[in-house]
């Protein structure tokens, strides 16, 4: 952690709805005239896309049923750290792109599912800003989440997380319902071991808990909507946080724990302007006194 160089990263699995607060946040950084060093999560992955599949292809030869890029053998966590680590020092670090999609990595020359070369970050940022798989990740070997000023967490209910998974992969990647089934369950075991344990250290959860029936995500027409959910917000410190503003502010939320504020879906990216703005500017005012 650091005042001079404050670092937030946003974690949550495959289809959990990161880039909801990503954009969020992005309002708050145009807005408040704040330059931030963006990190892509999927930037940190070992292998490329084709590199990917020969991996997995080995791994179950081998008899691994369970390799995927919730673990740590398909991801950089050394890397990553070491660039969480360096940016708290003294705002710099190396980083680099994965290019999803052909229209992306035709602007670089390169096949998608591919990355670009490392490079060094922008100087003169004033705050890391991460959002992907393991913004928290703690092992034996690293504690990426020690380095973090501000850790928010992202985890609809297990079905719902599914079932917005099953929509984004079969209409934007064209995958079919057993590809996706197929891929949730070679990812289960790290999901109990890398992704669900950093719920923990994060000091924001948000979970989106939906109002209809996904008791069987695998057949759902259609992903829940901001209206047809609530969303549970859990503060690990909830020291300073003014819990009678935000229930004054947000219409219809109501406090379900000392330190959980339940709002409407609807309401979510409300919440997140009115908890994470002055958190924000708080850490932009420390590093501007560092």
């Amino acid at each position: 952690m650091s005042a001079k160089h404050p670092i937030i990263a946003i974690t949550g699995s495959s289809g959990a709805g990161t880039s909801t607060v990503t954009r969020t946040f992005a309002h708050i950084f145009r807005r408040e005239k704040i330059t931030a060093a963006v990190v892509e999560g999927d930037s940190f992955h070992r292998y490329n896309r084709e590199e990917m599949q020969a991996a997995m292809a080995d791994a179950v030869s081998r008899g691994n049923q369970y390799f995927s890029h919730f673990g740590p053998e398909a991801n950089l966590f050394v890397e990553l750290e070491t660039l969480f680590r360096q940016y708290g020092k003294n705002g710099s670090g190396t980083v680099r792109s994965y290019l999803h999609s052909d229209e992306i990595a035709a602007k670089y020359g390169q096949e998608s599912g591919t990355f670009t070369p490392w490079t060094a970050l922008e100087a003169n940022t004033d705050l890391l800003f991460y959002e992907g798989l393991h913004g928290a990740v703690v092992t034996d070997q690293v504690n990426v989440a020690q380095h973090a000023d501000l850790l928010v967490g992202v985890v609809p209910i297990i079905n719902l997380e599914w079932t917005q998974k099953l929509h984004r992969d079969k209409q934007q990647r064209g995958y079919s319902t057993e590809a996706v089934v197929d891929t949730v369950l070679r990812r289960m075991p790290d999901y109990v071991n890398y992704i669900t344990p950093q719920f923990a250290q994060t000091h924001i959860n948000f979970q989106r808990v939906p109002t209809v029936d996904t008791s069987n995500p695998f057949v759902a027409r259609d992903i829940p909507t901001a209206d047809e959910s609530f969303v549970v917000i859990r503060f690990a410190q909830p020291r300073g946080i003014d819990f009678p503003y935000l229930l004054r502010m947000i219409h219809d939320s109501f406090m379900s724990r000392p330190n959980s504020i339940v709002v409407p879906g609807g309401k979510m990216e409300l919440a997140m302007q009115l908890i994470f703005t002055p958190m924000i500017l708080r850490m932009v005012e420390e590093r501007r006194k560092a």
